[in-house]
């Protein structure tokens, strides 16, 4: 029966009610397509024929009548024993063309990066992407061979997996302070799109959309990161908190039983004093004062006696300079009287002893 229905069906579409079937195998009966058959190509499908595991032809939008002279690649590859009245023996898949969007990539583990103003830190990025048949002779051969229904699912986890290392490479290699990635998210799509399709490529599938819609840090760096924002709006620190130690100190005076206000508000303010003053940046101490130099050598002050005037106090280089001989009379401090220099141990080698006589 099924047989005899085969002959009487001559029209071969594909509607699809789904929103996620890539591909799908038109069921015929002993896969016989009568002469004269038609075949409806929608908007957003591509039709191929297969005999025998092997490409024969492929068609777009339209709609065509089968016969053997309209298809010269597969005439070349069947026998035709009952001349051009015979049906086909001859698959039909069907190719959904159009976009399918809002699929799903993220890393399942942080990924350490090095970041110009943090350092190293560990991230994890999300976001979703788009995808669409790009040759579909090509996905045929390469991923769906004979599946008579091939669906999204059946490729998203693999392509997730070349997405997503390419993604967290090129994100690493750009540079990009971590701070400012939020500015760049639909650049850095854009960019890591274009790499990507080299890999999405050989599969007969196109990438039409990435999006990054999220790079998140760890908590307790986002914790840290929040502490850092939150001062940087305080401003001055000192000033936010003599306001706050005022804020208090008007909400105790409005309490029931309060004890005196005047008594509370100084209190407050020397409270608020103190904390101010903690909070001030500590004067480094005064450095040591440098170490007391060795007073000087004392030396001995000398007087001399020239032309009957004295001259000094002076050291013994100064009284040589003055003209001392070994006769001229000299006297210091210690000493009872004048003597001549010649006697006095402190001239004795000014003055060498005369050459023994010839």
């Amino acid at each position: 029966m099924g047989w005899f229905k085969g002959q009487f069906i001559d029209v071969i579409e594909w509607l699809d009610n789904t929103n996620d079937t890539i591909a799908y195998r038109f069921e015929r009966h002993n896969n016989e397509i009568k002469q004269g058959a038609k075949l409806i190509v929608r908007p957003g499908q591509k039709a191929v024929f297969v005999n025998e595991g092997s490409v024969a032809d492929e068609f777009t939008e339209g709609t065509f009548e089968l016969y053997t002279r309209n298809l010269p690649i597969l005439t070349s590859l069947k026998s035709w024993k009952y001349g051009f009245d015979s049906p086909f023996k001859a698959e039909v898949y069907f190719f959904n063309t159009r976009i399918f969007p809002n699929l799903k990539w993220g890393t399942a583990n942080p990924i350490m990066i090095r970041d110009s103003e943090l350092g190293p830190v560990r991230i994890r990025a999300f976001g979703s992407y788009s995808i669409r048949v790009a040759d579909p002779r090509l996905l045929l051969q390469e991923v769906i061979g004979t599946d008579g229904l091939f669906q999204v699912h059946e490729i998203s986890d693999h392509l997730r997996d070349v997405i997503v290392p390419s993604v967290t490479t090129w994100v690493a290699q750009s540079g990009i302070a971590l701070l400012d990635f939020a500015a760049h998210y639909r650049t850095m799509g854009d960019q890591a799109k274009e790499a990507i399709q080299k890999d999405f490529a050989p599969l007969g599938v196109e990438i039409a959309q990435l999006m990054i819609e999220n790079i998140s840090l760890p908590p307790e760096v986002e914790a840290a990161l929040d502490k850092r924002s939150s001062m940087g709006l305080l401003g001055n620190l000192q000033n936010y908190t003599q306001y706050q130690t005022a804020e208090a100190i008007g909400n105790m005076s409005q309490q029931p039983g309060a004890a005196n206000p005047a008594m509370g508000m100084g209190m407050g303010m020397a409270m608020g004093q103190q904390m101010a003053n903690a909070m001030q940046p500590q004067a480094a101490p005064p450095p040591p004062p440098p170490a007391a130099a060795p007073p000087p050598i004392p030396t001995t002050q000398w007087y001399m006696a020239k032309n009957g005037q004295q001259v000094g106090p002076a050291d013994v280089q100064q009284l040589m300079q003055q003209g001392l001989t070994p006769d001229t009379m000299v006297w210091c401090t210690g000493m009872a009287n004048w003597q001549p220099a010649a006697q006095v141990s402190a001239f004795a080698g000014l003055f060498p002893p005369p050459p023994p006589p010839m």
